[in-house]
């Protein structure tokens, strides 16, 4: 008998969870179109968090984190998330239950930014990243983080230069941690794309590379106030920003794309 109460009690327990959570909240965004007014999570001061507010009726929410984005579209909160093509490749990798829309969402051109007076360390950075593109470093960066990053394979992320000149003393990088494979924490370090970049960057310039993680949103006034040299978190160039910040010549091209439940 207390085999069978018990029974009965797991089975109320876990009626009343389902019931209190919620069935699975049906995807019904599956064009570009059908995000006209919906529920649409982006990442505060992101292009798509822009860009998002020109969709008509659609109400967008804003989230420090993709991840707390991503999260709140499993649950059912949100509707879709607007989202860099590679950050959205990482997080559908690791969650099951959400795709991507066929449809592409916009282009975008990703850069360093710097202060708007820094006419000189545009122009040391642009050289060093025509030299990068010229002798197929950057390739080689952006194929480890787009490919194969197991132990057995032949891809290597870049490896920073100990011996190299560092007599023009630190180069503050602020960036925002929370977009792989841009920038994301691993071993308690951060690491990624930008970071691997910026490394050869500095390595081609002599500067030693510091890192400063704070809000995406923050990026910019630290640039401005002096608090960072640069700004690298998969940035993308805007007018608006262009107003407040200078920047390097491009050193990627990638897409926003639209993530919704399967």
């Amino acid at each position: 008998m207390k085999k069978i109460t018990l029974l009965l009690l797991i089975t109320v327990l876990c009626a009343v969870a389902l019931t209190a959570c919620g069935s699975k909240k049906e995807n019904t965004v599956h064009s570009i179109d059908d995000l006209k007014g919906k529920k649409i999570g982006v990442q505060i001061g992101t292009t798509g968090d822009t860009l998002a507010g020109d969709i008509e009726n659609a109400v967008v929410e804003k989230y420090n984190k993709y991840a707390d984005a991503v999260q709140a579209l499993k649950q059912g909160k949100i509707d879709a998330v607007i989202v860099d093509s590679d950050t959205a490749n990482v997080f559908v990798n690791k969650n099951k239950d959400v795709t991507l829309l066929s449809e592409g969402f916009a282009d975008e051109e990703y850069a360093i930014a710097m202060h708007l007076d820094n006419q000189d360390l545009q122009m040391e950075i642009n050289g060093a990243l025509a030299e990068l593109k010229s002798d197929g470093t950057l390739k080689k960066i952006k194929d480890f983080y787009d490919g194969d990053k197991s132990e057995d394979s032949d891809m290597k992320p870049y490896t920073k230069n100990e011996n190299a000149d560092r007599s023009k003393g630190t180069l503050v990088m602020a960036t925002n941690s929370e977009f792989p494979p841009y920038e994301y924490v691993e071993g308690g370090k951060i690491v990624g794309f930008d970071v691997d970049m910026m490394n050869a960057v500095c390595d081609k310039l002599g500067y030693e590379l510091k890192i400063e993680d704070m809000q995406f949103d923050s990026i910019i006034a630290a640039i401005q106030s002096g608090k960072a040299d640069v700004g690298v978190a998969g940035m993308s160039v805007t007018a608006d920003r262009e107003r407040n910040v200078r920047f390097s010549d491009s050193y990627t091209v990638t897409h926003l794309v639209v993530m919704v439940r399967k």
